[in-house]
């Protein structure tokens, strides 16, 4: 359980990853914003919480991390630079020809454990590096994120059946469950009622949070449930933090203008000395 101290250094954590994934989007000339400031918390959570090594990418005692969402690949970027995966002058870099963070996540950049971006697979590739590492008798645990859009793909629901049944209890899966897509509300485009019920009746032990509650965040993460995969449904919102992108899906993919990212960076100036 995290004390509040623990909660105010992950929160102070999270409004620079904010600020500094929005400053790259803008700089770079564009980005999947909305989907990268809904995941922020659930990242910075995961960076925190899994056991890994910037220093030694490909260490065999390491926490394996899918984005499968990864057209939200900025958060991602900003965390791994943050860390000591990746110079931070690369970030520099993002959105230029030749450039090796691109739009998607790619196994060229340390930290990054698979190509991500075609939506519908993440979970599906997280399922069989669980199954492989669970065979070979390690104890490392498997996460994936998804975004809630792609579960239209139906490859998702057949990775779902292969977790229960080869009784994955080494694999988390997270869907950043924001409510809002390119076309528009997610309910719109393709419903997922009671989707918690749905992940159950697949046979995942299932949770809904707060995936901006550090507190819930943390305490679904400890889930073990012995012969069932675990999915968190962490309901949040897209466009977090940045005010005039708050629940809005016309920001799903947009460049700031400096005057937004500039009200961000005081909004953010001030959220910390409130904490401090």
């Amino acid at each position: 359980m995290l004390n509040k101290e623990q909660i105010k250094k992950l929160e102070i954590q999270a409004s620079e990853i904010c600020e500094k994934t929005v400053e790259l989007i803008y700089n770079g000339g564009g980005g999947h914003i909305g989907g990268d400031l809904s995941e922020v918390d659930i990242m910075v959570s995961l960076f925190n919480y899994m056991k890994h090594d910037p220093k030694n990418p490909k260490w065999s005692g390491r926490d394996y991390f899918i984005l499968s969402k990864g057209h939200s690949s900025e958060t991602y970027y900003t965390l791994l630079s943050e860390y000591g995966y990746i110079d931070k002058t690369l970030l520099g870099k993002y959105g230029t020809f030749g450039s090796v963070l691109g739009g998607h996540p790619n196994k060229k950049i340390p930290g990054v454990e698979a190509n991500t971006g075609s939506l519908g697979h993440g979970l599906g590739l997280a399922s069989g590096i669980a199954l492989a590492l669970k065979r070979d008798g390690m104890p490392n645990r498997v996460y994936v994120l998804t975004g809630d859009g792609e579960l239209g793909e139906g490859s998702n629901w057949e990775a779902m059946m292969s977790a229960a049944k080869y009784r994955l209890d080494n694999l988390t899966w997270i869907v950043d469950r924001n409510f809002l897509q390119i076309s528009g509300q997610t309910e719109e485009v393709m419903p997922f009622v009671n989707l918690k019920k749905k992940a159950e009746a697949f046979g995942f032990k299932t949770v809904e949070i707060n995936g901006h509650d550090y507190g819930q965040i943390f305490s679904a993460l400890d889930i073990r449930e012995k012969g069932r995969p675990v999915c968190i449904i962490a309901d949040t919102v897209k466009g977090k933090r940045l005010a005039c992108a708050e629940n809005r899906a016309d920001w799903h993919h947009k460049t700031p203008t400096k005057e937004q990212v500039d009200q961000l960076k005081k909004d953010m100036d001030a959220y910390r000395k409130e904490l401090a």
